[in-house]
């Protein structure tokens, strides 16, 4: 597989890209069926072999849920830089995209795992946390900023939207926790684990 700035050196000649990443914690009982999105959106990627255009038309649907789901909006934080350097551009993207991968609970489980006898009555998280990390083409001022903000975050994510329809983006990377069934998020580990978030 290609590596992130094997991605980026394609794109030679560029002057400038955006590399973000945005953490989003939902919680509340009504949480679970976003899984099913994110989950979907991942299973299509890796159909795609990480294929550019389907990986922004997951991150479109992403993107579109959690505008939906924003009644269950706790908390958020980002982070991000603007990079002239192709190379910096997509070291940066690596960096971010190990560190999501990393987090507590984000690991997906890609193979089949056994099968628990309890799996009809597995617990249901109540906070989920959504890692989004993209790489842009030029300039994203909506991205540029702290999206610790209601109406900030709002507009980020619109923002992502159109980049991907305006075919700027030039990485795209979702993480989750917790990521499979089950697996449960308490606030003790989300403060542990995600000390960035800070609440809207």
């Amino acid at each position: 597989m290609s590596s992130w700035r094997d991605r980026f050196n394609q794109f030679t000649g560029r002057s400038r890209f955006v590399v973000c990443r945005i953490f989003i914690h939902l919680a509340g009982d009504e949480v679970a069926p976003l899984l099913g999105v994110l989950n979907q959106a991942g299973r299509d990627a890796i159909a795609s072999e990480g294929d550019l255009h389907t990986l922004g038309e997951g991150l479109v649907e992403i993107c579109q849920s959690l505008l939906q789901y924003q009644t269950y909006w706790r908390s958020a934080a980002n982070e991000g830089d603007a990079i002239r350097d192709e190379g910096e551009a997509g070291d940066y993207v690596n960096e971010l995209f190990t560190d999501s991968a990393q987090r507590y609970l984000s690991a997906p489980e890609l193979e089949s795992a056994e099968t628990s006898p309890d799996e009809l009555t597995l617990p249901v998280t109540q906070n989920l946390v959504v890692m989004i990390t993209i790489a842009a083409e030029g300039e994203a001022p909506e991205l540029e900023t702290d999206l610790a903000d209601l109406r900030a975050l709002q507009t980020g994510l619109k923002a992502i939207i159109n980049l991907h329809y305006q075919e700027r983006l030039r990485a795209v990377q979702v993480h989750f926790s917790p990521s499979r069934l089950g697996d449960e998020l308490s606030t003790d580990q989300l403060i542990e684990f995600f000390p960035e978030l800070i609440p809207l």
